[in-house]
């Protein structure tokens, strides 16, 4: 980039610079030097150099030199300072030529007032923010910035893998995270399809950001709609102000590959002025993941790790439970266990089918590919026009109901925008994806089973050899037992039992026996090599896998997701200033086009699905009693075509006791739209179909009922259960929050709060059974000869819970800088859910009760005695307090308390723009678990290298 031109300083600069050089015209001692910014060695222009207790001084001209003249002998001491940047006294004693570097106040580098430290934005703020600059980013002790965002104050972050890690805040967590609002420049992050942010993997380059903010809590009337429980606002570098080239290396363990270069350039017009910049960004990554292999049995099971017929092991899939137990065939109507049946087949127990290990059934080479290119033209000095497009695809695995491989997904979106900064923007944006090759892999496990063997015939010839060769050697365990009923004589089934725990070890062999067999045989005795089981890392196994992972259709035994869904999205607001107060008024539109081929969405035969939703908002902020107090109130109203109008008001108050401490009051409130797949899926998983629901349902019957009719000898009728369900409604949570931010002497900065929320009409799930009974009359009697339902099928309905829910919390966080190169930084937060919730509806709250945060952080740090200089370094210590993690059945566990230690170190050299890190996330590598069947997350040692040059 060309050098500034004398027209582009303002007048009043231009004044400044003539006045004081016409005062030192007559000097006779003249002082020269070169004002820099310390990080990033850029020129400071218009930067005020002074000498103390004297008229004389001058600003610093386009390329940060500067000259005084004066008539003042030496020594002297001069004081510089520029806005936003802290202020240098130096003493004189000759005149050599000065070089002089100024430590930045605001890394934002976007012209916000500091205050004491804390930005005049977030000092203002009626809501808790939590913000990461452009330091922070780099300095991070984490494997990268999104898992350092762990580090702040309330954040939850879960990491279903390597590719797939997601941020939430004040509970209700979940690897789908639906209650949180993902926003970048402004557009939002989330898949068209799923309508959550998939975390960073499509998200922007840590090369090209220039911060994050993370807002805590209901934000609807402030973000829009599905801001629901927190907000991750990104903002990226414009080119304007982060011209030049930077590229960056890492490399790790687990095979870690990370490339990364941003490219950005300015051209001025021919008078001088910055008038059209690009900029281009390419990230590429590529690891191996962390694997889930939790072998630990599911739970609330009638089975363990200990059942001599196997176990449901946690990250095993199609290993569930096929015994008659399963079927209730060995259960009384009273629920107590038939006698009868279990001494015809002695010592089978319970068994389960043999399944696949997860690390079998997805792709862990992990790889991420992300592309950028915007376009940026200043209409005027102070209005700006962009576009942008950008580019997401990659593998890795991610966990919902079932675990999932998003393989070679694809994700493309495009933005234009015209903005005059503080005064107006509109904004449009379309964002399309496609699911590429990814699939189910719990229904990839199933769909190769029964591709071997149905599980009606497994469990069929698992029965038949424990009978004929199996059960002969149980009772000849314990000849003295009664094994079978004799005239009048009964079981004895305390002694059987007693014969059943001496002899684990031979009923386990005897259980793997008959699994193998019923693995590899059709019919007793006939042995069918094409219908075997499928043996991993066989030619045959790799080869079925790739078929039914090719296929969209259950029908078809294909578990391969299709998603090419699509939205599209207006967003307008104008800002009003005047004397009695500053008003905003804004509005938006979106347009969604999902389309799943029937795969997940119910868009067969030809049907197509839209849905449109929309919201207006108005604002406005007061100032009183001279500033010290700020009103600020909005109101926003939003509207679903499949709902009603929703307004979502928010009201705050915020004090300046001074200009060091502010307390904030706040009501907010928010409301979540259901999901797409909440309102229109459709995806069959073999055992039951999950299903949305726009329409209501009646006549559903419960699933306990269901078993009661199937085991019942008398009416069986009269077991069964009817319920309706209501058409599916949107969220809505309001929120009362206190707050506390603090400067102490410009040493100690403190922010705390307080929250408390009513959540009504949560969305979740119930099952219910859907089926016609037939009736068989004797035609001469009139009496019913038997009853039987036609193709009765499970269903899993998106729907709302009647009973409201409260959580409430509080957080700290504190800054203590021992001086200009060391900081002291904590937080601490508490999240309870008041009352637990008996309704199943309600999704479960996945949050740690207490976690804190500890850290050290260095910078600009010079080794006495040495040459060693701009050493950097931070350390972080994370504290999780255990909590109950509830996902699928399969996936609710307990997560553990745990501990991780991350530290970074580096070393700048500024002359050569290079900076090096050597860092690990997890230090200690504690095996973490951060959701009940992911994997463990151990350490990740990372070491890398940053050339960041600026042509400014």
């Amino acid at each position: 980039m060309k050098k500034l031109s004398l027209f582009s300083i303002p007048k009043l600069w231009l004044l400044l610079v003539l006045t004081f050089f016409s005062i030192c015209f007559y000097s006779q001692t003249t002082i020269k030097g070169h004002l820099g910014d310390e990080e990033s060695g850029e020129d400071l222009i218009g930067a005020s150099i002074k000498i103390l207790g004297s008229k004389y001084g001058c600003v610093s001209d386009f390329n940060g030199n500067f000259k005084i003249q004066t008539n003042i002998d030496l020594p002297f001491s001069i004081e510089v300072s520029f806005i936003g940047y802290n202020q240098k006294i130096i003493s004189l004693e000759n005149t050599q030529f000065l070089e002089i570097e100024l430590i930045n106040k605001d890394l934002f580098l976007d012209a916000v007032e500091v205050v004491g430290g804390i930005s005049k934005k977030l000092k203002e703020s009626p809501l808790s923010i939590e913000a990461m600059d452009i330091n922070d980013i780099k300095q991070t002790s984490a494997t990268d910035f999104y898992e350092g965002l762990s580090h702040m104050k309330g954040v939850d972050l879960t990491s279903a893998s390597l590719g797939f890690k997601v941020i939430n805040t004040r509970g209700f967590n979940s690897t789908s995270p639906v209650r949180s609002l993902q926003i970048i420049d402004g557009v939002d992050n989330a898949s068209p399809g799923l309508n959550f942010a998939l975390g960073n993997f499509l998200g922007a380059s840590e090369l090209d950001l220039m911060k994050v903010e993370i807002v805590s809590g209901a934000s609807s009337a402030f973000y829009g709609p599905n801001a629901f429980n927190g907000v991750i606002n990104m903002q990226t570098k414009n080119p304007f102000l982060f011209p030049g080239f930077s590229a960056s290396v890492k490399m790790g363990e687990r095979f870690l590959n990370e490339y990364a270069i941003r490219y950005a350039e300015v051209f001025k017009d021919k008078n001088g002025k910055d008038r059209f910049a690009y900029k281009l960004n390419l990230f590429y990554m590529n690891a191996y993941d962390w694997e889930a292999t939790n072998n630990n049995s599911v739970k609330e099971l009638n089975t363990n790790e200990n059942n001599p017929g196997g176990y449901d092991a946690v990250n095993r899939y199609g290993d569930e439970n096929l015994s008659p137990i399963q079927n209730n065939a060995i259960y009384r109507p009273n629920g107590d266990i038939d006698e009868q049946a279990l001494w015809q087949i002695p010592g089978i127990g319970v068994w389960h089918r043999t399944g696949y290990w997860e690390k079998d059934m997805v792709d862990y080479d992990t790889e991420n590919l992300k592309a950028a290119l915007g376009f940026h033209y200043k209409i005027k000095d102070d209005l700006e026009l962009s576009s942008s497009s950008n580019f997401g695809t990659g593998t890795t695995v991610y966990q919902g109901d079932n675990r999932f491989s998003l393989k070679d997904i694809k994700f493309f979106q495009n933005k234009i925008e015209l903005k005059k900064e503080n005064s107006f923007f509109i904004r449009a944006y379309a964002t399309h994806e496609n699911a590429g090759n990814s699939y189910d892999a719990v229904l990839t496990a199933f769909l190769m089973q029964e591709a071997a063997c149905s599980n009606g015939r497994w469990e069929e010839l698992y029965q038949n050899y424990w009978k004929s060769f199996v059960v002969d050697r149980v009772r000849g365990l314990d000849p003295n037992v009664n094994w079978e009923p004799s005239f009048g004589v009964g079981v004895d089934f305390d002694a059987m039992n007693q014969v059943y725990m001496d002899n684990q070890d031979s009923l386990i062999l005897w259980h793997q026996e008959t699994a193998e067999y019923a693995n590899t045989a059709t019919a007793p005795g006939v042995a069918n090599p094409t219908l075997n089981f499928f043996q991993p890392g066989t030619e045959r196994f790799d080869s079925l896998k790739n078929i039914i992972t090719s296929n969209a259709s259950f029908l078809e035994n294909g578990s391969k997701i299709v998603d090419k869904s699509a939205l599209y999205h207006v967003h307008t607001e104008k800002i009003f200033n005047s004397d009695f107060g500053k008003f905003t008024i804004g509005g938006n539109g979106r347009l969604y086009t999902p389309k799943s081929e029937g795969s997940l969405f119910s868009d067969t035969n030809g049907i197509k699905i839209y849905n449109i939703e929309g919201g207006v908002y108005t604002g406005f902020e007061k100032k009183l009693l001279a500033n010290q107090l700020i009103f600020k109130s909005s109101l926003r109203i939003d509207k679903n075509q499949n709902f009603k109008f929703l307004p979502s008001p928010a009201l705050s108050f915020i004090y300046n006791i001074d200009e060091n401490n502010t307390i904030r009051s706040t009501f907010t409130s928010a409301i979540r739209n259901p999901t797409l797949l909440n309102q229109y899926m459709y995806y069959n998983v073999g055992r039951a179909i999950l299903i949305g629901n726009i329409t209501g349902y009646d006549s559903l019957i419960s699933p306990e009922s269901y078993i009661s009719y199937l085991t019942y000898q008398g009416d069986k009728v009269s077991q069964l259960s009817y319920f309706n369900l209501d058409p599916i409604r949107p969220e809505k949570v309001k929120c009362f929050e206190l707050g506390l931010r603090s400067n102490i002497k410009n040493k100690l900065f403190i922010d705390a709060n307080y929250y408390f929320n009513w959540y009504n009409d949560f969305i979740g799930f119930i099952v219910g059974i859907d089926g016609r009974l037939n009736y068989a009359v004797d035609a001469s009697s009139g009496d019913t000869l038997n009853i039987a339902f036609n193709n009765p099928q499970a269903y899993r309905i998106a729907t709302n819970s009647n009973e409201r829910i409260t959580t409430q919390g509080a957080s700290i966080g504190f800054n203590y800088y021992l001086n200009n190169n060391f900081e002291l930084n904590g937080n601490y937060s508490w999240n309870v859910l008041n009352k637990k919730s008996d309704d199943p509806i309600v999704p479960a709250y996945n949050t740690p009760e207490n976690k804190f945060n500890i850290g050290l952080s260095g910078r600009d740090i010079k080794i006495e005695s040495t040459k060693i200089k701009n050493i950097g370094f931070n350390i972080n210590y994370k504290w999780i307090q255990g909590f109950i993690f509830e996902g699928s059945p399969q996936f609710t566990g307990e997560v553990p308390s745990y501990g991780l230690l991350d530290f970074q170190i580096n070393r700048n050299f500024k002359r050569q723009n290079l900076t090096l890190k050597l860092g690990a996330s997890n230090l200690l590598n504690n095996q973490v678990l951060q959701v009940y069947g992911g994997p463990f997350i151990g350490r990740m040692v990372y070491f890398s290298l940053l050339f960041d040059y600026s042509n400014k």
